[in-house]
């Protein structure tokens, strides 16, 4: 399938009965050189730089639902590389990169609108963190800007600046930041895949995975066994699941990130907005709706549904810094399965001990703006057993040896002495 203005005419005109679909709806083959388990952003993207980048194309991903239907369509869309630590730094800079040209790559229209991003800070202490941060973004080669309060007013005139427990003292200004369409990320590199030789297996799931000696030999699914020389884990919260198939326990808990969105409203909110004292993020969509979101469920659990005192705690965040959202009616709601890390880093690695076995995870908060740049090193790290340089401190044993943590939030996280 190919778009033109002329098409789109044409489609609307006549009932929309000429569209074809998108992607091969394919069935599984008895063998393949590879296997990856998990069809959402991060497998469908792998799968796509194995055969653009590695020439690779006997290569299945095995989804147990639909394409595209865990957390990459459950998310709030923000896209960013605004990190602080080596390691995350340049890894998120790779990814925003791919971000800019991705819709000339696939031919497809991901809706990438970079709008903007602002994280607002809140007391000298912040701001000064901010300022480190900033200047690290910079030194990685990204864009960031210090804002003082007239400066952050200039941008969003409507913040509650009156506020007397949690003044705007000013914000970090990421203007390369911006939100993609989630599920049209993951329907492009799906295309991208299917129309490069990869089958793309929907409603297999995932019962077991063959190892003999040491070696992976295969998986087996609700639909057969299949064999393959090389198998990856990217499966986002179910990882700790799937890992255990083969015998691995992973470092990781699996929680629930709530997201929320609006009626559709005249546009109002043009940037991305982050509220500091609040863990509270906001954006306004093409179809005008807000989507906003805020903290975890703590609690573990592999629902994709959330609880309503962590519905009312979003909601008074958002109340707190822009009151004029009052009014606005929730649609609807929804909850992304989060693999979360002790450091808050990922893994982007080779299974300890069992050759040929491959797991990609613990992307935190992270996960979506992290798709195009998760998907080319673990394409990268399949097909050449080595890791690429930018998701090269992706180490899964850094949990075991202590050494490498990357504590992105700064919780003081030491794995291995616990």
């Amino acid at each position: 399938m190919r778009f033109s203005g002329w098409k789109v005419i044409k489609e609307g005109l006549t009932g929309n009965r000429g569209w074809s679909a998108h992607w091969r709806d394919a069935q599984p083959k008895p063998e393949y050189d590879m296997v990856i388990i998990g069809g959402g952003g991060h497998g469908l993207s792998t799968a796509y730089y194995l055969a653009k980048n590695h020439g690779m194309t006997n290569i299945a991903v095995l989804e147990k639902g639909y394409l595209g239907g865990g957390n990459v369509g459950r998310n709030t869309t923000i896209v960013r590389a605004n990190y602080f630590l080596q390691g995350n730094s340049e890894f998120y800079s790779h990814s925003l990169k791919l971000w800019e040209g991705l819709e000339e790559d696939l031919n497809y229209n991901v809706m990438h609108s970079q709008r903007g991003l602002i994280n607002l800070f809140h007391s000298d202490g912040q701001r000064d963190a901010f300022a480190r941060r900033g200047n690290m973004m910079v030194n990685q080669g990204d864009d960031a800007i210090l804002l003082d309060r007239d400066g952050v007013r200039k941008h969003l005139p409507y913040l509650d600046f009156e506020q007397t427990r949690f003044p705007i003292y000013g914000g970090l200004y990421h203007p390369r930041g911006g939100t993609a369409r989630h599920d049209a990320v993951a329907w492009g590199y799906a295309r991208g895949a299917s129309d490069r030789g990869v089958d793309l297996v929907q409603n297999c799931e995932v019962t077991g995975i063959d190892i003999e000696n040491g070696v992976v030999k295969g998986v087996q699914t609700t639909r057969g066994a299949i064999r393959a020389k090389k198998v990856g884990i990217i499966v986002a919260g179910r990882s700790g699941q799937v890992a255990a198939m083969a015998g691995r326990r992973l470092p990781i808990e699996s929680h629930i990130l709530q997201a929320f969105v609006t009626e559709g409203l005249k546009p109002v909110i043009d940037h991305v907005i982050s509220f500091g004292m609040g863990h509270f993020y906001i954006s306004q969509s093409d179809k005008g709706g807000l989507v906003f979101g805020g903290d975890l469920d703590f609690y573990a659990s592999y629902a994709q549904r959330g609880n309503l005192p962590m519905k009312e705690h979003v909601m008074e965040a958002g109340m707190t810094l822009m009151p004029m959202i009052g009014k606005a009616k929730v649609l609807r709601s929804w909850g992304g399965i989060m693999d979360m890390t002790p450091d808050g880093s990922p893994i982007i690695d080779k299974m300890e001990g069992i050759d040929g076995l491959y797991i990609d995870c613990g992307w935190n908060y992270g996960g979506f703006k992290a798709v195009p740049a998760s998907g080319w090193c673990m394409a990268h790290l399949m097909a050449t057993d080595r890791p690429h340089e930018v998701a090269a401190k992706y180490r899964l044993d850094r949990f075991r040896t202590g050494i490498g943590i990357m504590d992105e939030e700064g919780t003081g996280s030491q794995h291995n002495l616990h």
